[in-house]
C-alpha cells in the first residue's frame, strides 16, 4: 500500500483540502476557502493526510478572528480512525499538546445509521488519541411559528441595567440556553457565569421576567449578531420557562428577526421540550471531545 503522508497546508492549497468530498453536505457549514478569508482558519493549522496525491484524511482548527484562546478542531473528515489517529497526533505535536474538537453533527444523528457511518470514524479517532467526549449540545431554529401563547402569570420588563443583569445572572448557576458559549470560550469568557463580556448590546436587550414584582428569570437576545439569538436564558423559578422563552422570542421577531438560534445541552430535556413546544427544531448537533486535563474534577 502507498505510504501516507501527513502534513499541514500551505497557502495556497485550499483546493486541495477541499478535494476531499463533503461526507455531510447537509450541514450548514463555513467553506474551507470562506473560513481562510475571514481568518478563521489558518493553512498552519489545517492538517490533510495523503495517499498517492488523494486527501483521505483532513482536518482544519479554528480560531476566529480577535480570539485569544486556543483554535479547536472544527472540521475532521476520515473514513479510518487509524489515519486519522495519525494525522491528530502529528498536528498536536506541531501544536504542542491536544486541543478540544467540536464535533459537528446533523440533528438525531444516533438514529440515523447512515449519519453515523460518516461520524464515528473521525470521534473514534479523536478518542485513540485521548480526547474525551464531554458533552453534546443542540442547536435549534426558529423560522416563524406562532408562538404559544402566555399562561398570563408573569409580567417582563427589559433590564434596568447591567448592574441588574449581572446580580441576576450571579443568582443562577446553570443557565438553561448559552447560544455560542465554545466561541465565548475561545475569547476566555465563560457565557454562563459573566455573558455581558461576550454579549455587547445594549442592556435592554435583556428580558427580565417577574413574579408580583420578583425577578423570576433573564434572558438575553442578540438581534444584531451573524444572526437574531436567544444567547442566554436562566431561570430563577422553573416555571416561567415557557413564558421567558416565548417572550424572548417574540421580541426578537418584533424587531424583524424571521429566524432565532438557540443552543442548549442534550441532558437538558425540558429546555429542549420547551424550545421543541415553541416552535424550534433541530438543526444540528455539536459533540465535544477535550483533552482529559480540561475535564472537570
Amino acid at each position: 500500500m502507498t505510504d501516507l503522508v501527513v502534513r499541514p497546508l500551505v497557502a495556497g492549497e485550499e483546493s486541495l483540502f477541499e478535494s476531499m468530498p463533503d461526507p455531510l453536505p447537509e450541514l450548514r457549514q463555513v467553506g474551507y476557502a470562506a473560513g481562510i478569508a475571514g481568518g478563521g482558519y489558518r493553512p498552519e493549522r489545517t492538517w490533510v493526510a495523503l495517499r498517492a496525491g488523494r486527501v483521505v484524511a483532513r482536518a482544519a482548527w479554528l480560531r476566529p478572528p480577535g480570539a485569544t484562546g486556543d483554535p479547536w478542531l472544527e472540521r475532521f473528515e476520515t473514513t479510518d480512525p487509524e489515519v486519522g489517529a495519525e494525522l491528530l497526533r502529528a498536528a498536536h505535536e506541531s501544536f504542542g499538546g491536544p486541543l478540544a474538537y467540536y464535533a459537528a453533527v446533523p440533528a438525531y444523528w444516533r438514529r440515523r445509521p447512515e449519519v453515523r457511518a460518516v461520524v464515528e470514524a473521525p470521534m473514534a479517532a479523536a478518542r485513540l488519541v485521548g480526547l474525551v467526549e464531554r458533552e453534546e449540545r443542540l442547536r435549534c431554529t426558529w423560522t416563524g411559528t406562532p408562538l404559544p401563547a402566555a399562561s398570563g402569570r408573569y409580567t417582563f420588563r427589559p433590564a434596568a441595567d447591567e448592574t441588574e443583569i449581572n446580580a441576576l445572572v450571579a443568582r443562577i448557576p446553570e443557565p438553561e440556553v448559552l447560544t455560542g458559549r465554545e466561541v465565548a470560550r475561545s475569547a476566555g469568557v465563560d457565557l454562563g457565569t459573566d455573558p455581558l463580556a461576550w454579549l455587547d448590546g445594549p442592556a435592554a436587550a435583556w428580558r427580565v421576567a417577574l413574579d408580583d414584582g420578583r425577578p423570576a428569570g433573564l434572558a438575553g437576545t442578540a438581534g444584531n449578531a451573524c444572526y437574531p439569538l436567544l444567547a442566554y436564558l436562566g431561570l430563577l423559578d422553573e416555571a416561567v420557562r415557557a413564558d421567558l422563552l416565548a417572550d424572548a422570542v417574540g421580541v426578537l421577531a418584533g424587531g424583524g428577526a424571521r429566524e432565532v438560534v438557540a443552543d442548549v445541552d442534550a441532558h437538558r430535556v425540558r429546555m429542549v421540550a420547551e424550545l421543541e413546544r415553541t416552535g424550534f427544531r433541530r438543526l444540528r448537533s455539536r459533540v465535544v471531545f477535550t483533552p482529559p486535563e480540561d475535564l472537570p474534577s
